[in-house]
């Protein structure tokens, strides 16, 4: 019988992953703990659990609280995760640097004599310089809305220089090699937003003309979208990219080690990553005009016992009028300046399955809003077995017409296709195997 105790400490703490991610490493019972400040030390006085994760505001405090810590720590500053040793005495580690550090490695990113631009100056910076650091970056310039021009450089180390830069020096920072978002700034529910624009960056040092390879490396320590809008222009760019999935499973695997004693294979990261990518992503179904994209959606949300969204009858239930009545009094603009006003807050959502109308890719501005937290499906279906009442641009153009159109967006936006063919169920079956199968 397991009698260990595991958790996370905070306050004030709202909903949070690690319990899922703990079950899915094996460090369990994991409790989320929300404990008032006055009653931080007292708890961990007691010393009843034997590893406990340390989240917002109590990082810095905890640090205070432990019998002995990690160098990582200590050069941190703040302690995420508190063991208790056989000896009962208290070890504080940051697994928030374990965390960076995998996220790096990810993309197999060469760090050493690099300039890197981190924006933020919080919390969350402070695992990623110690990093950078160790990793050998030559310089780091720190981004924070709160300073102006150029902040005297400070040496850290011997080697690598660190200095505090105001926005309205950004320009002298484009020859950067790597650039790591730390800010809340493109965090759901204020997504898709970014904090700057890579476009400058990317183009400086370029090995070509339009190469556009002026960074090695984005990274964003935000999750949730799990596509942030800083990642999405890194892809439009080609730089290769990582969001903050895989920085938070790697820090809970540092912490699970620690907690047990044990050491766990990095392949756990991918696995639960994946894992975690299909519960948090939306299913997004495209497809023509009457290709069964609210029929399957309704049975995929079904079976995955998620919210379902019919992008058609949410357009309809905000205008308070019918799809063709919109047509005919606002026009075809009309209809998809209302469908992309749904769609920007749709798109937002974890965990759902969204029908989308027909036409929702033939406005460009559409792709990111869905594509920041969403698997995009293509529905296929015979055009012959296409309806078209009710469906004024079917009617008007014709289904063959209007397939020709619109092929090359719909084999541009899709992430994966599923033909609708059969019975509702196997469909439905398909679209979720077809997301599960997804990296």
């Amino acid at each position: 019988m397991n009698d260990r105790k595991f958790g996370l400490v905070g306050h004030p703490l709202g909903h949070s992953y690690s319990p899922r991610i703990h079950e899915l490493l094996g460090s369990t019972p994991y409790d989320l703990i929300d404990i008032a400040e006055d009653e931080l030390e007292p708890f961990f006085a007691r010393r009843a659990f034997d590893g406990v994760n340390v989240t917002i505001p109590y990082k810095v405090a905890a640090l205070s609280l432990v019998d002995d810590a990690s160098e990582a720590a200590r050069a941190i500053g703040c302690v995420n995760t508190v063991v208790k040793r056989p000896d009962g005495t208290l070890f504080g580690h940051n697994t928030d640097y374990d965390g960076f550090a995998y996220l790096i490695d990810s993309l197999g990113a060469d760090i050493d004599g690099r300039t890197a631009a981190v924006f933020g100056n919080g919390g969350a910076t402070r695992a990623v310089l110690a990093v950078l650091r160790d990793k050998g970056a030559a310089r780091i310039i720190v981004f924070d809305r709160k300073a102006e021009g150029k902040g005297e450089p400070e040496r850290h180390g011997g080697t690598c220089e660190v200095c505090v830069w105001g926005y309205d020096a950004l320009a002298d920072a484009y020859a950067a090699d790597l650039v790591v978002q730390t800010t809340p700034v493109g965090m759901y529910p204020a997504c898709p937003a970014s904090v700057c624009d890579l476009e400058p960056f990317a183009a400086c040092g370029e090995s070509g003309p339009g190469a556009k390879d002026g960074l090695i490396a984005v990274l964003d320590v935000v999750y949730n979208p799990a596509n942030t809008g800083i990642l999405m222009q890194a892809e439009r760019l080609g730089i290769p990219h990582a969001g903050g999935l895989g920085m938070l499973v790697a820090q809970a695997k540092a912490a699970s080690e620690l907690f047990r004693g044990i050491a766990l294979d990095d392949a756990e990261i991918e696995r639960i990553v994946h894992e975690l990518s299909f519960d948090m992503r939306s299913i997004a179904l495209i497809g023509m005009p009457g290709s069964g994209k609210a029929a399957i959606g309704g049975i995929v949300a079904q079976m995955l016992g998620r919210p379902f969204v019919d992008m058609d009858a949410e357009v309809v239930r905000e205008a308070g009028k019918s799809i063709p009545q919109i047509f005919a009094e606002e026009g075809e603009e009309g209809f998809r300046a209302r469908e992309h006003e749904a769609l920007v807050r749709i798109g937002r959502m974890s965990g759902a399955v969204i029908a989308c109308g027909g036409g929702v890719v033939t406005r460009p501005e559409n792709y990111e809003p869905l594509h920041q937290n969403s698997c995009i499906v293509r529905l296929l279906r015979d055009l012959d077995e296409l309806p078209t009442d009710g469906r004024p641009l079917s009617q008007s153009k014709g289904v063959a017409m209007l397939a020709q159109e619109r092929e090359h967006l719909y084999r541009a936006w899709g992430d994966t296709v599923v033909e609708n063919k059969g019975d509702v169920e196997t469909v439905a079956k398909n679209v979720i195997a077809a997301c599960r199968n997804l990296r």
